[in-house]
């Protein structure tokens, strides 16, 4: 009985392959490959953990830990092998507002059952629906992404120590500008000369090395904060266990688990393109809130995916988990150990990485197709581009996807038609064409001519389709004029979906002789009154 049931709920969130790598394939020139990509993503994790916390309101640990616990557990059961999570941005600008006004325990405990939502979304299965997500929408997103990670970087051009109200000027701006160019121009041409290590990797190591033997005097990690720390410790979130607390931290967890579900989906689906991979976002919803739920007893401020990174270790080679779970484990390496050396990097060298993760992400194409694609998809691109940067992706997202749904209903609703003839009994046959919802409901009444129409007029569905309450409304206001008028109409060629739907309803007169259940070909009268007509 437990097999039974473990299979069962095994089935229902559709587990992947959650082998640290396909052994058959995995060489040492391939197992080397992926530990340096983890490597890579691991600096480039650092201060952007660092940032996100300060965006937050929190402490650096706070981020460091989630980057590195969100970063491990999503790594090793997460929906997409190669994809990286960890506190981003989307997040911290939420949370701001929450530790300002209830301080960093509530956050913790907003973390945990933003997790909790989160696993709820993948045992239901509601990863799905990203599908639904259309083709605009995502270059709109990728676009919208790369630029928020651009402007992300000009930060790292300001004083340090000068609470971000002062940019670098003179010698000191141009030696950050000429270091960036210089990582930038080594991430170019390293894989023309060797692939043995990962282009970012050979970027940071050649400018550091670089600063450092000349001791060049430019923003370095340390400069930042101190990134030096402990182990995570268990700790539960300091707050009380009353319904007012739970009224505070819903919305937010709401709002989070919403912003890294998305975040997340797209992410997978972006990365999944790239390594020709499919499926996996029950899963991923799966591994996103126990993570969370994990993190945020861990005294970490939650995260998700991050496009940024997941594209710094695609492009370095990382296809499996051993690169997240190594990246996971070398930022806490740092943590433990390694804090004075990490801290000696200089900014210039992750802000190179960045700006080649932001020329890599930005679909150059989207602009060449703007003038060929269809004005509402041109329009979306746009659309959603700027609300990403203006405002945050989630908001982009379902902005795009209302949008492009309504450009559809809109494209749908004008394809209502219909041919008429007159059967050798004397009846009107009405042939449909396109489907009968909200969007044609007004076209549809149209196409008929009550005060001419003989007695007996047949609506034959063959070429349509009767699909929500709306048409169920259209249909029995119709027949409701045509009674008034004396006269009968019936439906024909109902398929067996609109047949259940207008049986539920009530609408179809049945006659139990001739039609116990159902025909495609038999004609049913309407019955009238049962929405009523308002």
């Amino acid at each position: 009985m437990k097999r039974a049931a473990l299979t069962a709920f095994a089935n229902r969130i559709d587990l992947p392959d959650l082998r640290i790598a396909p052994t058959s394939r995995l060489t040492p020139s391939g197992f080397r490959t992926e530990l340096l990509s983890g490597l890579t993503v691991a600096l480039a994790l650092v201060p952007e953990a660092v940032a996100f916390a300060f965006v937050a309101g929190v402490e650096p640990l706070v981020g460091l830990y989630a980057a590195f616990m969100v970063g491990l557990i999503t790594a090793l059961i997460g929906g997409r092998p190669g994809m990286i999570s960890g506190a981003t941005g989307a997040l911290a600008v939420v949370m701001v507002a929450l530790v300002a006004q209830h301080g960093v325990e509530y956050l913790f405990a907003t973390v945990v059952l933003m997790g909790i939502l989160q696993l709820l979304a993948g045992v239901l299965r509601w990863g799905k629906f990203i599908r639904l997500v259309p083709h605009p929408v995502m270059l709109g997103f990728v676009n919208g992404l790369a630029i928020v990670i651009f402007m992300a970087q000009l930060t790292q051009f300001k004083v340090p120590g000068s609470g971000g109200t002062e940019w670098l000027s003179g010698p000191q701006l141009w030696l950050m500008l000429g270091l960036t160019a210089l990582t930038m121009f080594v991430i170019w041409v390293t894989p023309r000369i060797t692939r043995v290590i990962p282009a970012p990797l050979m970027g940071i190591g050649v400018t550091a090395a670089l600063v450092i033997g000349l001791g060049l005097n430019v923003p370095l990690v340390g400069d930042m904060a101190s990134i030096d720390g402990g182990l995570p410790t268990f700790h539960i979130p300091m707050v009380p266990f009353t319904l007012e607390t739970f009224k505070i931290i819903l919305p937010y967890a709401m709002i989070l688990a919403a912003i890294g579900l998305i975040e997340s989906l797209l992410t997978l689906n972006l990365v999944g393109e790239i390594t020709g991979q499919r499926g996996g976002a029950s899963q991923e919803c799966i591994a996103q809130g126990t993570a969370n739920v994990v993190t945020g007893f861990f005294g970490g401020m939650g995260g998700c995916a991050m496009i940024g990174q997941s594209m710094i270790n695609v492009n370095s080679g990382g296809r499996t988990r051993i690169a997240g779970v190594a990246a996971a484990l070398f930022l806490l390496l740092f943590i433990l150990v390694g804090s004075s050396l990490i801290e000696q990097i200089p900014l210039a060298s992750l802000v190179g990485v960045m700006f080649m993760v932001v020329i890599g992400t930005f679909a150059w194409n989207s602009i060449k197709i703007l003038a060929k694609v269809p004005t509402t998809d041109a329009f979306v691109i746009l659309l959603v581009t700027v609300v990403t940067v203006l405002s945050d992706l989630a908001v982009a997202v379902v902005v795009g996807v209302i949008v492009s749904a309504l450009a559809y209903a809109w494209n749908a609703a004008k394809r209502i038609g219909a041919k008429t003839y007159t059967t050798p009994e004397g009846a009107k046959v009405y042939q449909v064409r396109g489907p009968l919802f909200f969007g044609s409901t007004d076209g549809f009444a149209e196409l008929f001519d009550v005060k001419d129409d003989p007695a007996t007029v047949i609506i034959d569905f063959e070429d349509s389709r009767v699909v929500d309450q709306s048409a169920l409304q259209a249909i029995e206001a119709l027949a409701g004029k045509y009674e008034v008028a004396g006269k009968r109409l019936q439906l024909r060629h109902l398929s067996r979906d609109c047949h259940k739907l207008l049986t539920r309803a009530g609408h179809l007169m049945v006659d139990s002789d001739d039609d116990p259940d159902y025909a495609l070909a038999v004609d049913y009268d309407v019955r009238t009154g049962i929405l009523g007509g308002h």
